[in-house]
């Protein structure tokens, strides 16, 4: 069964622009469907009814909001598990090297802001809890690579408000199971 891609959004939108660029850089084909902003479509309002915001992404039927989620879902699904030999080779040392940039900018300091946890640590932490479903598909180590970026982690999960929020990983490895099987990718 073919993807249906569908994307509804404004042309000037930099939101827009991050979907329509990860979809290039994947080689997918969608169908674009440009939203006049002052008179939404009906499908726009069923497909993000809490915002009512472009962009959109409708992957088999099922709205992808926000961009930058949007994004990641892009990544999730038609990268390193869906590419073979050089390619996921490739999409493994893209990865590896975007983590090396982070724990670069980590340094020596406890979390990403220095002493306390703060904004970034929220915000990029939550990808953690991926990490294991990475290392298993793509038969490498994090830890390996990147040993500060995993003490960061492991700092973070020692927070109650961090470990009592984010998945287990072995859940999310269960899930990419799950749309790796959808997806025929095994």
């Amino acid at each position: 069964m073919a993807d249906e891609i569908i994307v509804l959004d404004f042309r000037p939108s930099m939101f827009g622009m991050r979907v329509r660029v990860a979809l290039a850089e994947k080689g997918l084909k969608y169908e674009y469907r440009e939203e006049d902003l002052w008179n939404k479509s009906p499908l726009l309002l069923e497909m993000n009814p809490v915002h009512k915001k472009i962009p959109v992404l409708i992957h088999n039927g099922k709205p992808i909001c926000e961009s930058l989620i949007i994004v990641q879902y892009i990544d999730e699904v038609w990268k390193i598990w869906s590419t073979k030999g050089e390619e996921q080779e490739t999409a493994k040392k893209e990865f590896i090297e975007c983590l090396k940039l982070l724990e670069g900018e980590l340094g020596e300091k406890p979390y990403f802001g220095g002493e306390k946890i703060g904004f970034v640590d929220v915000a990029l932490v939550t990808f953690s809890c991926w990490f294991y479903a990475y290392e298993t598909f793509g038969n490498f180590s994090i830890e390996a690579e990147c040993p500060k970026l995993i003490a960061w982690t492991k700092r973070c999960m020692e927070r109650e408000s961090v470990s009592s929020s984010l998945a287990d990983p072995h859940k999310v490895h269960g899930f990419v199971v799950v749309l790796r099987k959808k997806f025929g990718i095994e």
